[in-house]
């Protein structure tokens, strides 16, 4: 009688089986619906499936980059709109932010990164893409975004602006970001990095910051700082996919329309994103306490 083999994990037998490089990847994908066993499509990666399963069927990634299924699950949670909208994508890098834009319909995008030669090849060499490198958003004047523009006519500017910055506080860009926005229309997704937004003596060397008590406090001081610009929190989710050092993630909608955004809803939210991870234990992170 033959034995039974032994069931593991999806995304662990994803990546055993080489279809993904590690499981932050697998996780992405399946959670995006990208992942059929059996015929049948699975969105948990804790799913257990027997080791040597064989009918694994994997869609082509949708995305240039991981960063696509951040902004793809606040798109549909906050349910925002990019179709015909002229956007702006501070912090590109490769373009996963870019593309799920495009994706959803964006006239527009100016992919602005501090860096150069990061951007996918596809995102390059579309003609809605308007590649700013070497450019600070903290610092960068509008007559260096919108070079397209024959005249400097702020009606043409930016209605929706995505973030995805590093080593930087989103509070020390977030004027500017302004500066750089329609002035009548004003919609922002930023995803949030605890580790760049807490201070040096609340990260620990690892980089992961674990504490809920300073996750929710990094949301609390963006909000607060963001409402003195008359930018308002409308909605706030946590990201899909952790950080590469195994970071929990947040992202908020922010508009120029007054709202507010309740502790309890922030807590609600945190408590949500440590619940997920906890019981997926993606990138080997499964240690987060409250």
């Amino acid at each position: 009688m033959n034995q039974k083999s032994k069931k593991e994990r999806l995304d662990s037998i994803l990546v055993s089986k080489g279809l993904f490089e590690n499981k932050s990847q697998a996780q992405a994908a399946i959670m995006a619906g990208s992942v059929k066993v059996n015929g049948q499509t699975t969105t948990k990666a804790g799913t257990q499936f027997p080791q040597d399963i064989k009918d694994i069927d994997v869609a082509v990634s949708p995305y240039v980059s991981r960063g696509g299924f951040k902004l793809e699950k606040a798109i549909k949670e906050f349910n925002i709109s990019a179709k015909d909208k002229i956007c702006l994508d501070a912090g590109a890098s490769t373009g996963g932010f870019t593309d799920c834009l495009l994706q959803n319909g964006a006239k527009k995008v100016y992919a602005v990164d501090v860096g150069y030669g990061q951007l996918a090849w596809k995102l390059r060499n579309d003609p809605r893409v308007i590649v700013i490198e070497r450019t600070n958003i903290r610092n960068a004047a509008p007559e260096e975004i919108y070079k397209d523009l024959e005249i400097p006519d702020n009606s043409l500017f930016a209605e929706l602006i995505t973030m995805d910055l590093s080593f930087i506080s989103i509070i020390k860009v977030l004027e500017n970001i302004k500066n750089l926005m329609n002035p009548e229309k004003q919609e922002i997704i930023a995803l949030i990095k605890p580790q760049f937004e807490a201070g040096k003596g609340l990260v620990p060397k690892s980089g992961v910051v674990k504490d809920k008590n300073i996750h929710v406090n990094v949301i609390k001081n963006i909000v607060e700082y963001a409402c003195t610009l008359n930018v308002y929190p409308v909605d706030l989710t946590y990201s899909p996919i952790q950080g590469p050092a195994g970071n929990i993630e947040y992202l908020i909608y922010l508009t120029n329309k007054q709202n507010h955004l309740s502790e309890e809803k922030t807590r609600t939210v945190v408590d949500k994103a440590y619940e997920h991870f906890s019981s997926n234990q993606i990138s080997g992170q499964q240690n987060y306490k409250p």
